[in-house]
């Protein structure tokens, strides 16, 4: 769902992380203070450290995934645009800003998640990032309303938010989060594609679905429609928990197996393994991972 060229791989800087796909520079702004309301890093029950790369892969003239990451927020994105015209780029840089924006504005209303957790706290969280990724929907969908150039662009989110000692995940596409823990992975979110729903619904078996031309078919993202289904989750930390976020770039060529030696590597060895192995086993899309790191 990309388009990019030659390969060029782009590291974090320190600090907070908006970065959109392509060779570009990054954009970085200083860590804010805590949100009000939100205790210090210092009192938390984890720490969370992120760690990211994107690249163009090895057949793509341009990188329309993004990525953002800001440890002292604690929330980390994954966005793949799709659309003709440079949409797709745009589609997920202004997804991933809008959605930021809404959980840094929102999230002093929140309370931590500590056990034993309330139950309104959470459901609290849960509405902040279904509202980050809607009000995101409408700002892409209204984007391509005014640009007749950009009708029909859209873009994948998938984000994680840590909150104590818990983490929020949002869905919308098929980038993916996946948990590694105790060696174990754990895909926490659902492809939205044809070919999950038909696998889900038993129309087809596992290899059809490998054979399948409809592979790359999605029925939710972010903008092409003024509203869409966001599937959240509440998943609690334990310490050496890690996540993995990445675009289709890189878990199309991943299997389960593949997952714990790469992270258990750790920070930015972690990531660039995982462009290089996507890159190795044909780099067809844009690649993006974001590691988060909790201890």
């Amino acid at each position: 769902m990309s388009s990019g060229k030659d390969r060029g791989l782009t590291a974090k800087p320190p600090g907070p992380t908006r970065r959109p796909g392509g060779l570009g520079a990054t954009d970085a702004t200083p860590p804010s203070a805590p949100a009000s309301g939100e205790p210090p890093a210092h009192s938390l029950p984890f720490r969370r450290t992120g760690h990211a790369l994107t690249d163009l892969g090895r057949k793509r003239t341009s990188n329309e995934d993004a990525f953002f990451m800001d440890d002292a927020l604690g929330l980390y994105i994954v966005a793949d645009g799709m659309g003709g015209h440079a949409a797709g780029e745009v589609a997920s840089r202004e997804a991933v800003d809008t959605l930021y924006g809404m959980v840094k504005r929102g999230i002093g209303e929140l309370r931590q998640l500590v056990d034993p957790v309330v139950e309104s706290d959470a459901r609290a969280a849960c509405r902040l990032m279904e509202s980050a990724v809607q009000a995101a929907t409408y700002f892409v969908y209204s984007i391509a309303e005014i640009d007749r150039d950009k009708s029909g662009m859209g873009t994948t989110i998938s984000a994680l938010l840590v909150l104590g000692g818990y983490a929020i995940t949002a869905q919308v596409g098929d980038s993916r989060i996946y948990k590694v823990e105790g060696g174990a992975v754990e895909q926490l979110t659902e492809d939205h594609t044809l070919i999950a729903w038909q696998l889900k619904q038993g129309l087809i078996t596992p290899q059809e679905a490998a054979r399948s031309p409809h592979r790359n078919v999605i029925t939710r993202a972010v903008g092409n429609r003024e509203y869409v289904q966001v599937d959240t989750r509440r998943i609690q930390l334990v310490p050496s928990t890690r996540f993995l976020l990445c675009s289709d770039g890189l878990h199309g060529y991943l299997e389960d197996a593949d997952i714990p030696s790469i992270v258990e590597m750790g920070g930015e060895a972690s990531v660039r393994h995982f462009i290089d192995l996507a890159n190795q086993r044909g780099g067809k899309d844009n690649i993006t991972a974001v590691l988060v790191e909790i201890d």
